[in-house]
């Protein structure tokens, strides 16, 4: 076992120090062995530290499963911290755990060098642990079933902060007003909701903190796998592999690479893109890119109509009980893709009166740029947006081309054309 432990140490030292030499400039690096059982759990949940609800634990199942069927393979998990945490599966072979070393090296130099991640704190594995023991003392003090059922509510619209109006360590002030058209939701429930109390407010709080420091990496998830990808990649070819080591990472970088059926691979889209860009504009323009870019200026400057057609990216709708091809033409592609990046996949919803109909019902307006909600996932949101205002919620959109007012009164919910 020491020696096992001895052997990992040289091959993870081996890999740092030629990632100094290329140039990466990552945070202090503590890396730790754990078993699969741990790495769900972190995985589930985002954080080590963060705090219990359900939600997580069916995250849990999910990952487990789909790693026991060999759907997917967890090799890692890297947290944006200082110093930035590395775990490691304690099954992983050393060649593979070269692999994930340089992996998350890239990651911890994007980390600390990508304008998205600067405003992030670098101490919230300190923070969502305080954050979860306030929690656990709300559920000591009001029942688990109060606070847990009151956090269902908040997660249900976790999403709607506005993450480009804070600096690190201390957020903008809160006081929004209906007429700026305010986006961040949860930052105006906190500051004007009539219906609650302090320590609602407080795990308000705490949601919203924890999804400002989530944000970037909905930000950058293309640009930040591939851009690990394209380092575990370079810093192992240029290591002196055996046979054995150079066969198992091949099949390591195919199965991490395969294209999705219906979506997107991160590591091979981000990989490719970079590629292309050292190719045409040499490397320089990779460095500027790792600090300047985020999935969506990426996806706009860099796609190509050769990456269209070598990645084979195309549109596609359902047409009766068939999936069909609809449109190969490389704008409308790149086009869709860059929409569908806008607020982080997210639906776009602002705040447009809180005193609607002159009586305190809360007024909430779909930014609509031609992707409907869903209808389903709606209505069974405007419930827990009643909890936390307290009196009506309406929320207007469009369906089918037209202007559509969702309403939820605490009683009943409708849904009237404008």
């Amino acid at each position: 076992m020491k020696d096992s432990i001895k052997q990992l140490e040289r091959a993870i030292g081996e890999v740092m120090e030629r990632a100094c030499t290329e140039g990466l400039d990552f945070f202090e690096m503590r890396f730790e062995i754990c078993p699969a059982e741990v790495i769900y759990g972190f995985g589930a949940y985002g954080m080590p530290t963060r705090f219990a609800h359900w939600s997580f634990g069916k995250g849990f199942q999910r990952i487990k499963t789909e790693y026991d069927l060999n759907l997917s393979r967890i090799y890692e998990m890297v947290i944006n911290t200082d110093p930035c945490y590395a775990f490691l599966l304690d099954r992983n072979s050393l060649i593979q755990n070269k692999l994930i070393a340089g992996h998350a090296l890239a990651h911890s130099d994007f980390f600390k060098n990508n304008a998205y991640f600067q405003p992030t704190s670098k101490r919230m594995l300190n923070t969502m642990e305080a954050s979860a023991q306030r929690i656990r003392d709300y559920e000591l003090a009001h029942g688990q079933g109060e606070v847990e059922g009151f956090i269902d509510a908040v997660l249900s619209i976790q999403e709607h902060v506005n993450p480009h109006a804070y600096t690190e360590g201390r957020e903008r002030d809160t006081r929004l007003t209906p007429q700026e058209g305010a986006k961040d939701l949860l930052g105006y429930l906190i500051e004007h909701s009539p219906k609650l109390d302090d320590w609602q407010r407080d795990i308000v709080s705490i949601i919203r903190e924890e999804t400002l420091y989530f944000w970037p990496q909905l930000e950058t998830k293309i640009l930040n796998e591939g851009w690990a990808t394209y380092w575990h990649l370079r810093l192992l070819r240029g290591m002196d592999l055996d046979e054995a080591e150079t066969l198992e990472l091949a099949v390591m970088q195919a199965e991490l690479t395969a294209p999705g059926r219906f979506r997107i691979n991160p590591y091979l889209f981000g990989l490719r893109i970079l590629e292309s860009i050292e190719t045409r504009y040499g490397e320089a323009e990779l460095w500027s890119v790792r600090t300047w870019e985020n999935d969506i200026s990426l996806v706009r400057n860099y796609l190509t109509p050769d990456l269209v057609q070598a990645l084979d990216l195309y549109l596609y709708r359902r047409v009766g009980y068939e999936w069909r091809v609809v449109d190969k033409n490389w704008r409308r592609i790149r086009d869709t893709l860059v929409q569908s990046l806008i607020n982080g996949g997210h639906p776009y919803i602002v705040v447009t009166d809180s005193d609607f109909k002159g009586s305190g019902e809360l007024y909430l307006r779909h930014a609509y740029e031609g992707m409907e909600l869903d209808v389903q996932y709606l209505e069974r949101t405007l419930p827990y947006v009643f909890r936390l205002w307290g009196r009506t919620v309406h929320l207007e959109t469009v369906l089918d081309e037209k202007m559509v007012l969702f309403s939820y009164d605490g009683e009943r919910a409708t849904r009237n054309f404008l």
